[in-house]
């Protein structure tokens, strides 16, 4: 078992260029959540030549609809989601500077080309764990489309949440790798 690597964002080339699919990680500081509609408004931003809600550079996307917080929390179970549905979006975030992206799936062949090339990599968070990993989210923010409702673009300082690396910048597929592995038929 490897050790485990403690992140803090924002994540530089560096940072992701020593990361390898199958690592365990402690993500600490900002990440930003958002899913499918939001990540069309932002593209859209991009496309019309506007600046999108946050710096995106070096960042870290959740893709994420938390619940609604119990009183006293900052915020309700907050598992990932599908990721594939990010794909088509995912690669112009990546041009403009993304690092990191957590969720839960394989991505697509063009995902995991444009992670090679804009140096980002994949992270899976457990899911079925949502109760769990709202333990790590200390601080939540509305920054951006609170009209999308669980979907808006939150700022979330987190600490020691945990992921695993699924796709580093080099093209290795924790997925596809293990099916390999421990599958045989």
């Amino acid at each position: 078992m490897s050790d485990i690597i403690r992140l803090t964002t924002p994540l530089s080339d560096s940072d992701v260029g020593e990361l390898k699919a199958g690592d365990q990680v402690l993500i600490n500081g900002i990440v930003y959540t958002a899913r499918d509609a939001a990540h069309k408004r932002l593209i859209d931003l991009l496309d019309q030549g506007k600046e999108l809600p946050f710096d995106i550079s070096g960042q870290i996307i959740y893709y994420v609809g938390p619940a609604p917080a119990r009183p006293g929390k900052v915020i309700g179970p907050a598992g990932p989601t599908t990721s594939y549905r990010m794909d088509p979006y995912a690669p112009g975030l990546m041009e403009r500077g993304l690092k990191g992206m957590i969720g839960k799936g394989s991505r697509s062949g063009e995902v995991i080309g444009a992670m090679k090339r804009y140096r980002c990599v994949y992270f899976a968070a457990i899911g079925g764990a949502a109760a769990l990993i709202a333990r790590s989210i200390k601080k939540v923010d509305i920054i951006a489309y609170e009209d999308l409702g669980t979907e808006a673009i939150r700022r979330l300082e987190v600490e020691d949440f945990k992921a695993v690396v699924v796709n580093d910048i080099h093209g290795n597929d924790l997925y596809k790798d293990g099916k390999e592995r421990y599958c045989r038929e």
